[in-house]
């Protein structure tokens, strides 16, 4: 009977797993089908009727080759300020003792500010202090945006951080950056690719701050918007396809390196 009842169990629970991912990916998956037909039928493509045609064509777009080379210029240089600021933000966690409750909330309180707000209100402090709408106040926006995000990536990350190997090293009298370097960077390496992939994807996804925020050269996500409330264009299916399969093959890349990586420690632990 308790077999039946554990495997009615789990039979439910991959049913439930397998339906949500349906709903999750459904959606891009039916926007890539379709980026291969020039027809753009309300239904899926048929076999004869796929073609790369505005693949092809999307060297052509002037507006959307400058807007993504916009975004991921923006994405690149918002990762690498979120995933250093957040670290310091981890260390700073990690090496306190007390009001940690009030520091953790006060990193992370830009996560609950509704885009909209927080675009608008930036907008209003800049025009103010006479600072022009470019890159550098987009990339002040998602920095906003990203920063709680990684700094909860990395902060997971140092469970794998005890005290009593930091404790060891002082007492072999190494200073507060060789145990740094030597201890708690290689442990929390992997949090850090994590925040900085985490922050990228935000920033190269946001639209609502970069609305208010962008200069005279638009990020994607907006001219994106713009091009689908003027008429929805083929070769805005192709460039979404495009980015959804550089995303799928980068996170298939980065997954089977750190599977390739815990092989080989597994290897070398279990031949120790």
């Amino acid at each position: 009977m308790m077999l039946r009842e554990g495997l009615a169990n789990r039979v439910l629970l991959w049913v439930v797993t397998i339906a949500g991912l349906l709903v999750i990916y459904a959606p891009p998956l039916y926007l890539l089908a379709i980026s291969f037909n020039p027809a753009l039928q309300p239904g899926l493509p048929n076999i004869s009727e796929l073609s790369l045609k505005w693949y092809a064509s999307l060297p052509q777009e002037a507006a959307l080759i400058g807007a993504l080379e916009q975004s991921l210029i923006i994405a690149t240089v918002t990762a690498v300020l979120a995933t250093l600021m957040s670290l310091l933000a981890a260390l700073a966690y990690f090496e306190l003792r007390a009001r940690r409750t009030a520091w953790f909330l006060t990193v992370i309180l830009p996560m609950f500010v509704p885009g909209v707000i927080q675009g608008l209100a930036l907008s209003a402090v800049f025009a103010r202090a006479g600072v022009k709408a470019s890159m550098l106040t987009v990339i002040a926006g998602h920095l906003l945006w990203a920063m709680p995000f990684a700094f909860i990536v990395i902060l997971t990350s140092f469970a794998a951080v005890r005290r009593s190997y930091l404790v060891a090293a002082a007492d072999l009298g190494a200073d507060w950056w060789h145990r740094f370097f030597d201890i708690i960077l290689p442990l929390i390496r992997p949090g850090l690719i994590s925040a900085f992939i985490f922050s990228f994807l935000l920033s190269l996804n946001e639209f609502t701050r970069a609305f208010y925020l962008a200069g005279r050269q638009n990020t994607l996500p907006v001219v994106l918007f713009g091009k689908m409330n003027s008429g929805a264009s083929p070769v805005i299916y192709a460039m979404s396809g495009a980015i959804f399969l550089i995303s799928v093959l980068c996170v298939a890349l980065i997954a089977l390196r750190f599977l390739w990586q815990a092989r080989i420690e597994d290897s070398a632990q279990r031949s120790g």
